[in-house]
């Protein structure tokens, strides 16, 4: 192997648009070397939600999953885009995210209605 002169390639996180519903979706870096997708602006209480589906950030910005029960009743965690996508079909795992997802499908909706009609250049004498 050669030496490697050049500074490596970082990958790094952003946003992507979820391929079911068309919002956005947060790509985070893991502990395990891998990526995952998170809700945006979305840090729910972590005693809010089940242990497997608990993200915490960590002080360096990677998330790892959090399965010490009970946390702190004030740490927030992060939860998967796919969890709160209103288009792919999951089961009622809390209620709260029945309701985050029913939003996501109205934002959804409104972010594909089509522009409302230009008013007119006059209007007409109502009275």
């Amino acid at each position: 192997m050669g030496v490697f002169r050049e500074r490596p390639r970082r990958l790094r996180g952003g946003q992507l648009c979820c391929p079911f519903c068309g919002l956005p979706q947060d790509r985070v870096a893991t502990l395990d070397q891998d990526w995952v997708l998170l809700e945006p602006d979305m840090a729910p209480l972590a005693h809010t939600v089940p242990a497997e589906h608990r993200w915490i950030v960590l002080s360096d910005g990677r998330v790892t999953v959090y399965g010490v029960c009970p946390p702190d009743q004030f740490q927030r965690c992060r939860i998967e885009h796919r969890l709160a996508c209103s288009k792919q079909r999951l089961p009622d795992l809390w209620p709260w995210l029945t309701s985050l997802r029913g939003e996501n499908a109205r934002r959804a909706e409104r972010q594909s209605d089509p522009e409302p009609p230009e008013p007119p250049a006059e209007w007409p004498d109502a009275g």
